[in-house]
């Protein structure tokens, strides 16, 4: 990854989706994930909740796809809709052009909690047990997937540790090492650093953009901080606040972590701002006029 120029290499639309950037003028591939005009909505103690509204976008194989928006925008929602876990009111979501009707090990989850990880299982006995789980592979082939994937996120040393000896970052390790193994479609990732202090948060940032490098996984990364977004995402969708609304998608594959004292960067950064709330209110406040 390259540090950005200036602003104008952040590309923004505010009328539909963006593809990957393709140097050469290709058109890119039919994307891997699309969410097409999907409104979710959940039974709450005493009403239904619509947590979201007409949002689309496609994610294509390898893409770092962000869903950005503050609390209660319903990113977390649509996230665990694409994991299967709840249906569509209206729209559709499609994996490899086929519909998402419910979990599958194509799309595993990495959540932001430390204790979802099995406390009597070892870190290597956490990572392989999905994997032998799903029954495609044999348990001696499980086993050296697991280790292969614990050597990926450097926790070799502390594969017989059990998760109550580990820090909170390295509980968050084991778990992406975890999901990884099962080499799903997509990564689905529920604001996996919220929890940790902010050097932590950091060394996982840069760990999860080391390990991207090398493999190349595809990932669907929801946060609500503008400067994690950023720098891990190369494309970011924002989101209105509740109900969730597409305010605009933004190609942002040029930042890094060694950007983000940069005056270009802060620009990005006040510019996604204005858009995620001040233009909402200005929006919302058309609505009740």
């Amino acid at each position: 990854m390259q540090a950005c120029s200036g602003p104008s290499t952040m590309e923004l639309r505010m009328d539909g989706m963006t593809a990957p950037v393709r140097e050469n003028g290709v058109p890119p591939p039919p994307p891997l994930l699309s969410v097409e005009g999907v409104t979710l909505e959940y039974q709450a103690p005493d009403r239904v909740v619509r947590a979201t509204q007409n949002v689309s976008f496609d994610v294509w194989e390898a893409d770092r796809f962000i869903l950005l928006g503050a609390s209660g925008c319903g990113k977390s929602t649509l996230l665990k809709a694409v994991g299967g876990f709840i249906a569509t009111r209206q729209g559709r979501i499609l994996l490899d052009g086929r519909p998402v009707h419910g979990p599958g090990p194509d799309r595993v989850v990495v959540f932001q909690e430390f204790d979802q990880l099995p406390p009597w299982k070892t870190v290597r006995e956490n990572v392989a047990f999905p994997v032998r789980a799903s029954g495609r592979l044999s348990r001696k082939e499980a086993a050296e997937r697991a280790e292969h994937y614990i050597e990926k996120v450097g926790l070799t040393r502390f594969a017989d540790a059990y998760p109550n000896t580990l820090s909170g970052g390295m509980k968050q390790r084991v778990a992406i090492a975890r999901a990884l193994a099962m080499e799903p479609r997509v990564l689905l990732m529920d604001e996996p650093f919220a929890a940790l202090d902010a050097l932590t948060r950091r060394k996982m940032q840069e760990e999860l953009l080391a390990l991207w490098e090398e493999v190349r996984f595809t990932l669907l990364f929801v946060t609500h901080s503008i400067e994690e977004a950023l720098v891990v995402g190369n494309r970011i969708a924002l989101l209105s606040p509740h109900p969730g609304r597409m305010r605009a998608e933004i190609n942002s594959h040029d930042w890094d972590l060694k950007s983000g004292g940069s005056s270009q960067f802060q620009v990005a950064a006040n510019r996604i701002h204005r858009l995620l709330f001040e233009e909402a209110e200005s929006v919302d406040g058309a609505r009740h006029d």
